[in-house]
């Protein structure tokens, strides 16, 4: 009786909470977030910056992409769990190495998901009505690896959906000229996947997964990712022509451009020792200085905000 008390005690309950938000590796929610709010602040510059309701959007907006992002990386640790317990680089995950139980995680992810639904539910009928298939989207990724070498590409997009639907969330539809940046966000993610990836070539070989590693070789599925980060550069050129961007706009892109170029150099096909400052470094100020570049670019334009000192 008394480990039973102290199993579900609030203070265990925590423990495990923390763990559970180690384990999804929750500080990489930046990853996507950035490429989100710019999606909401390109659609709210579309409906004339109307400032009723616009903070309460925005941390709507947080929630839900926090929330669909927990569920799928809790999903996909569930998912894994055996494959990690024989991969030498993740057999110390949390399920794996009995940290978390099963139990445990999937009760996160019904909560996460709750989360996200009601957070959809709260910014408009037609985000409501598209977080289903977004949910389903993102759950679909972690059994890809399983069948296609493509499960980079998957993910890309259920990544690539945050601008998209953050637009939606924002105007209440969806305008075709957004999903250049669903296509760059995909392309970017694919790319650095890949990258990723390629510390599990003998693994992913031995046990028959799918990955581009495993499929093309380790200096194939570089180029692959060095055109796939090539191919993004020009989706975001398109969406500044089509949106209309400023200087701050094509400066991020600049910036963008200079960082993916950087983060190829740090890995080579004979060398992934540099693999993390590629991955996690690099990747967070893409986002992070996009955001910055381009939220200053929408927000200059704001009628009565004179940012530039003009």
């Amino acid at each position: 009786m008394h480990q039973a008390t102290s199993t579900f005690s609030p203070p265990a309950i925590w423990r495990r909470l923390v763990l559970t938000l180690d384990m999804i590796k929750f500080e990489h929610s930046v990853f996507a977030l950035p490429f989100a709010l710019t999606g909401a602040l390109l659609g709210w510059r579309s409906i004339g910056y109307p400032l009723d309701g616009m903070a309460a959007k925005l941390a709507w907006i947080v929630v839900a992409m926090v929330g669909a992002r927990s569920a799928a990386m809790a999903f996909n640790r569930v998912l894994d769990a055996d494959i990690d317990a024989r991969n030498p680089r993740t057999k110390a995950r949390h399920i794996p190495a009995g940290l978390l139980s099963r139990t445990f995680a999937w009760g996160f992810i019904a909560a996460t998901s709750a989360v996200f639904l009601l957070a959809a539910g709260m910014l408009n009928p037609l985000c409501f009505r598209l977080a289903p298939v977004a949910l389903g989207v993102v759950f679909f990724y972690s059994w890809t690896k399983r069948f296609t070498p493509l499960s980079h590409v998957v993910l890309g997009f259920a990544l690539g959906i945050a601008p998209a639907a953050s637009w939606i969330a924002m105007t209440g539809s969806l305008n075709p000229r957004i999903l250049w940046l669903t296509a760059a966000v995909t392309l970017w993610t694919a790319g650095f996947d890949i990258i990723y990836s390629c510390q599990d070539y003998d693994f992913d070989q031995r046990e028959g997964l799918f990955s581009l590693p495993a499929k093309l070789g380790l200096a194939n599925a570089l180029i692959v990712a060095r055109f796939f980060h090539l191919a993004m550069i020009g989706c975001l050129v398109l969406l500044a022509l089509s949106l209309g961007g400023g200087i701050s706009s094509w400066l991020g892109i600049g910036v963008v451009a200079a960082l993916l170029l950087y983060e190829h150099s740090l890995v080579h096909a004979n060398d992934f020792s540099r693999v993390d400052a590629a991955f996690f470094t690099v990747n967070g100020w893409v986002g992070m200085l996009f955001f910055g570049f381009w939220a200053f670019d929408i927000l200059s334009a704001m009628p009565g905000l004179h940012l530039l000192g003009n």
